[in-house]
């Protein structure tokens, strides 16, 4: 890396729909390597496909973004001195840069219309438009320049398509990957800009990466292909010296191993692959997001750094600041990185226990809230801190806690019938009329005063601890039963051993 540049690294997304758990990890993985390096992350909206926009998707990824905790220095929101920062509003330059490729022989106009096209398809099924057939088609390379020029007076529609050379050996050092080569000859003649007037991809990256003053270029290795057009195209536009550095990030894998995750994967075996909750605008369908599934952003943001990249340590959970200060390029893996949905549960479960009550405390309330449950904070603040290392999810709360805001409404009497006699009867009648005098109400006292009481009746611990949760919780599960009791209270903890008992002995 040049030391005396400034890092300069953008996510740039097409507006298409919901943000692949894929996306979001090269956002990550660019905004690590900038703020470790004091540099500048931007977020750049590549909409030149404006067959495929789709409304809301670029506000979506916003969000997503900023629920990750990847807030961009630059952006179409943020702002900045590189903008625009949404391609179609660059379209009038890219033409310049198109045009001048054709004055110095870089590329050349084709006048081929689709349906031309697509009978070449069909006559070669693995057509190719290259160095193999280009004086065959319709182009300012097979036609004489005089009628190059009256189809372009004339208003002819057509497209700017770089002229790749013949037998050339192509390369560059990926800082992932190593030396990346490539044979020209194998190569076919993209199209920079389209009949519209848009450029295509490979034009506006390049335009745009040279305009941003781009140090680096982090994206997935599913665009490695693309890397000798973009070569090309900054060695032909005279910028080679000022060329980014590159690296193409490994896939993220199914969790077999075989072949890319994508949505259907995440539909089939019931996990989600977005960030967030993207709902389709044209069909109206939803697919679920990791946000809504009740993953935290910390969570979430972990998970994904550690998809194809370690600190060489046996440590897992990092924090935002911990990332960018451990973070290297040089620790990314060249392999693709299965993705684990049960281990990502077990981020989330890990950041539960690890947060402070309060940052899980609105998530909490709101989940209390659709239960139809107005509760006082500080006592789910003393609940929270009893579960939180059972919950997967803050979702799960009110799965693992309703009974201290609801008595049971069921009981598990198949736990405690089948050994039940007169003599637990008697216990839990004395029992009542034990706590009903006992003070003060505190979890300690009140475990000594269960466990005096079950002495001197003469009967053992084991027999006694099950029924007296089963009444309290409906079931055989919660936290330690004294807690319970305590934060019950006398009058409900009285209230719920008369109702189970009854229930017991029916």
């Amino acid at each position: 890396m040049d030391e005396n540049r400034k890092v300069r690294v953008r996510f740039a997304p097409s507006p298409t729909g919901g943000l692949h758990l894929g996306g979001v990890r090269t956002a990550l993985f660019n905004y690590l390597f900038a703020k470790q390096h004091g540099g500048d992350f931007i977020l750049r909206i590549e909409d030149t496909d404006q067959t495929r926009y789709v409304p809301g998707a670029e506000a979506y990824i916003q969000d997503c973004l900023q629920w990750c905790g990847l807030t961009p220095d630059e952006s179409p929101v943020h702002g900045g001195a590189y903008g625009p920062y949404r391609q179609s509003e660059r379209k009038a330059m890219y033409r310049q840069y198109a045009e001048q490729l054709v004055a110095n022989g870089y590329a050349y106009y084709a006048f081929d219309t689709s349906e031309e096209l697509e009978a070449q398809r069909k006559q070669h099924p693995n057509f190719r438009y290259s160095h193999e057939n280009r004086l065959e088609l319709r182009n300012s390379l097979s036609l004489p320049e005089a009628e190059t020029q009256a189809l372009l007076d004339g208003g002819q529609a057509h497209v700017i398509r770089i002229k790749v050379p013949l037998d050339e050996t192509i390369s560059f050092e990926d800082m992932i990957r190593g030396r990346v080569t490539f044979d020209s000859s194998l190569m076919d003649d993209k199209v920079l800009l389209k009949a519209d007037g848009m450029p295509t991809y490979h034009l506006a990256v390049v335009v745009d990466d040279h305009q941003m003053a781009i140090s680096h270029v982090f994206r997935g290795e599913e665009w490695l292909p693309s890397a000798p057009i973009h070569l090309l195209l900054w060695e032909y536009l005279g910028w080679r010296s000022q060329m980014p550095q590159w690296a193409h990030f490994p896939l993220i894998l199914k969790p077999d191993g075989n072949g890319k995750l994508s949505k259907r994967d995440g539909d089939r075996l019931g996990f989600p692959v977005y960030a967030m909750n993207w709902q389709d605008p044209k069909t109206g369908d939803l697919t679920k997001g990791f946000r809504e599934m009740g993953f935290l952003p910390e969570a979430f943001v972990n998970m994904l750094a550690l998809l194809g990249w370690n600190d060489g340590t046996e440590q897992e959970l990092f924090s935002m600041d911990e990332l960018v200060a451990r973070f290297s390029i040089d620790r990314i893996s060249k392999a693709g990185a299965k993705f684990d949905f049960e281990k990502a549960k077990w981020f989330n479960h890990e950041w539960i226990k690890l947060l402070p009550n309060q940052v899980l405390m609105p998530q909490i309330m709101t989940e209390l809230a659709d239960q139809g449950v107005d509760a006082d904070e500080t006592y789910v603040d003393t609940i929270l801190t009893l579960v939180k290392e059972r919950l997967t999810f803050t979702a799960d709360f009110w799965e693992q806690t309703a009974y201290f805001f609801r008595q049971p409404d069921a009981y598990d009497l198949a736990a405690i019938q089948p050994r039940w006699n007169d003599e637990k009867t008697a216990f839990f009648r004395d029992i009542l009329t034990t706590l009903n005098a006992f003070e003060p109400w505190h979890r300690a006292e009140l475990e000594s005063c269960y466990k005096m009481a079950i002495q001197a009746a003469g009967m053992k611990m084991g027999e006694l601890m099950l029924p007296l949760r089963v009444m309290l919780v409906g079931g055989k599960f919660g936290p330690d039963v004294f807690d319970i009791a305590a934060l019950l209270g006398k009058k409900e903890t009285l209230a719920r051993i008369t109702k189970g008992l009854a229930a017991i002995i029916a």
